[in-house]
């Protein structure tokens, strides 16, 4: 494919925040756009360099890096976990987890009692306090694109559909599992495996990467060159 790099104007600021392991969704407009309109090119160019660009239908891009195995880094694992808390915690309040995962909000006043209710399931993602909370899950998913921070209100984005589709279809195991099992048999809580055991998981890129968001710019860039050449 013959890539014209002035058309990918935004190359530099769209590779940096996917670099980084953010997602890309309609909450950032300008290279939501530019990716939307010249994704084929933008998928070959990446490509060249190992990252994968997928494009969720439900509106945001993300790297997945090629060189990368399929086991889990323990931020994804943390994410996935909490987002199965929230799940059973918000059907526990008969409120419904899609309207509040998709697009909707929770408060920074509900992560006390959500701590203390799933003291044992956290301890499983090394959060024992508030702080831990906001700091190794909350903040990352801010970091990473899939909520919003207004001023404790956390806002939730179209990226959570990527830990949403996995704790639905753990529910989806779980239900089959109680129908199955005589209701005095109590169903096993959720675990963090270090394995990977199925197409499931999620990979997150990891926060250090050996090359800086300059040189891989300049190797796409170069990359391209030689194509043409």
């Amino acid at each position: 494919m013959n890539i014209d790099l002035k058309e990918l104007t935004q190359l530099a600021p769209i590779f940096r925040e996917l670099f980084k392991g953010y997602h890309i969704s309609r909450r950032d407009p300008e290279l939501y756009t530019q990716l939307s309109n010249l994704q084929d090119q933008y998928r070959a160019l990446f490509k060249s360099l190992g990252y994968e660009l997928t494009c969720d239908t439900r509106g945001f891009y993300y790297f997945v890096p090629e060189q990368m195995g399929a086991q889990v880094n323990k931020t994804a694992q943390r994410l996935a976990l909490f987002t199965f808390i929230l799940v059973e915690h918000l059907a526990d309040q008969g409120r419904d987890p899609l309207a509040v995962l998709d697009g909707g909000s929770l408060g920074r006043d509900e992560l006390p009692a959500l701590l203390d209710k799933y003291r044992d399931l956290f301890l499983q993602a090394e959060v024992t306090t508030q702080d831990e909370l906001e700091e190794k899950v909350i903040r990352r998913l801010t970091q990473l694109g899939f909520a919003e921070d207004s001023n404790g209100v956390y806002r939730f984005l179209p990226p959570m559909h990527r830990f949403l589709d996995v704790c639905l279809s753990v529910q989806q195991d779980r239900d089959l599992a109680a129908s199955l099992h005589s209701s005095d048999l109590p169903l096993p809580a959720p675990e963090l495996i270090a394995e990977d055991d199925g197409e499931d998981d999620i990979i997150l890129i990891e926060e250090q990467q050996e090359e800086s968001e300059e040189d891989a710019i300049a190797r796409a860039i170069a990359a391209e060159k030689e194509l043409e050449a």
